[in-house]
Order: C-alpha cells, then structure tokens, then sequence
C-alpha cells in the first residue's frame, strides 16, 4: 500500500473535513484544495475500493476477510486536485459509485481491518502531501493532529434536497421527507458504532452549512486556514 509522494514533506499539511451524509464534505474539501493547491483525498472512495473487490471476488462476507483486505495494494498517486486510485492495480471506475457497493460500503468501512488498512493508506498520504481529505472520522481517527478541522453539517432536510439533487431526482415534500429518515437512519448508525464513530472532534470549527452556498463555505475554510497558516509562521 503506497501514495506517491508530492510537494514539500516538511511543510506537509492535512486539513479535516467531517461530518455527516450529505453535508457537502467531498465538494468543499475539493474546493478548497484547488484554492490552496492541495491534494483532496475522499477517505469513502478507499472504503469504497475494498467493497466493491471483495463483492466482484466473493470474500466479503468470507471468514477470512480480514487477511483478504490486509491483502489488498491500495495505491493513491496524486492527479490534481485528487487522486487515482488503484486496486491491486486496476481503477475501479463508475463501479464504485455502484447501487451494490453502496448497499454495504457502511457495514465494510464498520470493520477493523477496513479502517486499518484505509487509515495505513491515508496517513501515508498525508506524511507525504498536504491534503483536505474529509470522511467521518478523519480529525478523531485519522488525523487527530491535523492542521485544521471543520466540521460540516446542515440540517435533515436540506441534506436529503442536496443527496436528491445529486442523483437528479425530483424533490417533492414526500420525497424529501423519506430521505431525510433514511438520512437520519445512516447518522444513528455511524454515530453508534463501536469503532470510529462519527463524532465532531473537540478542536473541530463547526459550520451549519443549511443557510450557506458552498462558495461561502469554501472561502470561510481558507480564511480560517490561511489565518492560521500565518499564526503559525
């Protein structure tokens, strides 16, 4: 498991970026990583990766799941403003973004060995770059001692509007009202889960995005960066 190394080591940074279903994590964190040249790193495409291969070669429920994903070659290579990302050296393509891996990425990513081989991967990432990778539990977990942490969120019914529009469906009070349960549902579960919860880390800027265009937001996250950047000078 590798990332490819980029830019200056030393001065490498990591700004996380958390929060729940929808709030707009991987669309901000992108943003703001082309405004300040970073590398945005989306923790759920990995998560992604290992459910998508261990469906396509019938491990994921085997019992030896565990060596199967210690297994796996990761492999991050920047390609600005993100990253290509290999499985034992294929790209996984649209099949990522697939009704079956996103069936069950919740219930992988939930898994220890999951989140140890993703973390080994991202960490390698950020000790080599700077990055905004944002997820669920990247300034608790991952990143505890990352430069920078937001966490974004919005309220229900806002999020379930944003995920619809995300897959061009119509937003009829009804509809809206069923994905925000659902919404709601996938909170509950990632919050109560034993390992890595979804939590607001205690030094994390909380934004309520609700209110707010993503323009406001990104400009707000590379003020506050910049603003400390400079502190830290």
């Amino acid at each position: 498991m590798s990332a490819a190394a980029a830019g200056d080591q030393a001065r490498a940074r990591v700004i996380a970026i958390d929060g729940p279903s929808a709030s707009g994590k991987s669309s901000t964190a992108r943003e703001v990583a082309v405004r300040l040249g970073f590398v945005h790193l989306n923790s759920g495409l990995l998560y992604r990766a290992v459910t998508w291969v261990g469906l396509r070669d019938g491990w994921i429920e085997a019992k030896d799941f565990a060596r199967r994903v210690a297994a796996l070659e990761l492999t991050l290579h920047p390609s600005p403003p993100g990253f290509t990302l290999r499985v034992d050296g294929e790209r996984p393509g649209s099949w990522l973004q697939s009704a079956e891996v996103t069936a069950r990425v919740s219930a992988v990513a939930a898994r220890a060995a999951v989140r140890e081989t993703v973390n080994a991967v991202m960490r390698e990432a950020g000790a080599a770059m700077s990055l905004v990778a944002d997820g669920r539990d990247i300034g608790t977990a991952v990143f505890p001692d990352a430069f920078l942490k937001i966490y974004l969120t919005a309220s229900p019914e806002e999020r379930a509007r944003r995920r619809l529009a995300e897959r061009a469906e119509a937003t009829p009070t009804e509809a809206v009202a069923a994905e925000a349960r659902r919404l709601g549902e996938r909170d509950r579960y990632d919050a109560a889960r034993e390992l890595a919860p979804l939590a607001r880390a205690p030094d994390a800027i909380e934004l309520d995005t609700t209110e707010r265009g993503r323009p406001e937001v990104v400009e707000e996250i590379v003020r506050l960066y910049e603003s400390r950047d400079s502190a830290d000078r």
